[in-house]
């Protein structure tokens, strides 16, 4: 669905992406784990249209799309949730998932989308009148996800959505990930809890310094020595 054929990306002087080649099957959930800094955010800004390439090319159902706007790319069916949510905080959740849906002018579609993606998460619905800003970090990051499903997204990218969320939390974000999957959006997962990406991942890459190290089935790579060593204590 998704190839990234070795792309390279700069932030000035810095060389943030170093020949980067990937690809995400349909219907699958692929994660990409590592460190700060390793170049994670970036790949998906730039499968986003918001970091520009240097070089190489990335396609999106065989067609390339390195070029295209980032609202191009959005309608063409990849959405990205980003690091740290950015919900709108003085919205109220209802007017936050209602911005998810600025493309689709059929009133009575998004008023059906919404209510499904309510019961996907019944926490929102009790809070639609609420301002986003005073929900807990886990219903923010719901809010978020929910805002870009709004958009009725084949690919989504999900940029660390467990950050700075308690465990248990963690584990109730990914059963939903897991759902998302299952009703049939393919998803590119980027997480620093590695553990918890690979037990949900169909297939895996390992990015450090911006280059991928290491790729392979989620479940492998959660058995791989280098892995544990370095990344699952």
């Amino acid at each position: 669905m998704l190839k990234l054929e070795n792309i390279n990306s700069h932030y000035g002087q810095i060389h943030a992406l170093k020949g980067i080649s990937l690809e995400v099957e349909q219907g699958s959930i692929c994660c990409l784990i590592g460190a700060n800094g390793a170049g994670k955010s970036t790949t998906l800004m730039a499968i986003s249209g918001i970091q520009p390439l240097t070089s190489g090319k990335i396609l999106f159902e065989g067609q390339p799309i390195n070029k295209q706007s980032p609202d191009k790319i959005v309608r063409n069916g990849i959405i990205q949730v980003p690091e740290g949510r950015r919900i709108f905080p003085f919205l109220t959740v209802q007017e936050n998932l209602m911005i998810g849906a600025y493309s689709n002018t059929n009133k009575m579609e998004v008023t059906r989308t919404a209510d499904k993606y309510y019961e996907i998460f019944p926490i929102l619905k009790e809070r639609a009148a609420q301002m986003g800003g005073t929900l807990s970090g886990g219903e923010q990051q719901m809010l978020a996800i929910a805002r870009a499903l709004m958009g009725s997204p084949r690919l989504l990218l999900l940029d660390e959505p467990s950050l700075g969320l308690a465990p248990i939390i963690v584990e109730s974000i990914m059963g939903i990930i897991r759902q998302i999957r299952d009703d049939g959006v393919t998803i590119l997962l980027v997480e620093q809890n590695a553990q918890a990406a690979l037990e949900l991942a169909d297939y895996g890459y390992v990015v450090e310094t911006g280059e991928v190290v290491l790729e392979d089935e989620g479940k492998k790579l959660l058995t791989n020595p280098k892995v544990k060593e370095a990344y699952l204590g």
